[in-house]
């Protein structure tokens, strides 16, 4: 049984990504150059103004119109026009090669021995805006918080997979969480940054 989640903070965002997988999804591909919080917040506000988070949906939306939703204040992200066209994207590939069902993309879709961890990380990697890190956050996230275990997930997560860690977004369950995690990540960018230097 999986705890609600808490990512953003607002109630009814966070509803929106413990009930839609792929809401999820999509807060994930937001977390990038932009607060943790306010990416995964992203999901309500493309509910509100389309209506729905379906990905047969997102992906049928004229991108112009899609775009100008994203862009609307308070946008999506710090970079709307290309953000949508990403979110876009990968409802393109769930629809086309996951019949329209994001959980296929990580359980497989019944006719076969589910995905192990290494293939949903090949999967997630495969989808347009997701590198390396992100398809590993998104598979401990998975993982640590929505009870999707795939075998082998933690060698495939790398650090991320790591209990007790405060790494990533997949460590976030609290405002304190989300303070240690913050904390972590500055700390990492300062020791590179002094890494470079010397």
């Amino acid at each position: 049984m999986t705890t609600p989640l808490w990512m953003t903070g607002d109630p009814a965002a966070d509803g929106i990504l413990d009930a839609d997988p792929f809401a999820l999804l999509i807060g994930m591909l937001l977390d990038q150059q932009y607060p943790m919080e306010h990416a995964f917040a992203g999901p309500r506000k493309i509910t509100e103004r389309l209506g729905t988070l379906d990905p047969r949906v997102i992906a049928e939306t004229d991108p112009a119109d899609f775009a100008a939703l994203c862009s609307t204040p308070p946008a999506v992200h710090r970079y709307p026009g290309s953000m949508a066209a990403r979110i876009q994207a990968v409802a393109h590939v769930v629809v086309d090669e996951y019949d329209g069902d994001v959980t296929r993309l990580w359980l497989g879709d019944g006719s076969g021995p589910a995905p192990t961890g290494r293939e949903v990380l090949r999967r997630l990697k495969a989808l347009p805006g997701f590198g390396d890190q992100k398809a590993r956050i998104f598979l401990a996230l998975l993982a640590k918080q929505r009870d999707v275990t795939p075998e082998g997930w933690r060698e495939a997560a790398g650090p991320y997979g790591e209990d007790g860690s405060r790494r990533s977004i997949a460590d976030v369950t609290s405002p304190e969480s989300l303070a240690q995690v913050r904390a972590t990540k500055q700390a990492a960018k300062a020791a590179a940054k002094a890494a470079k230097s010397s």
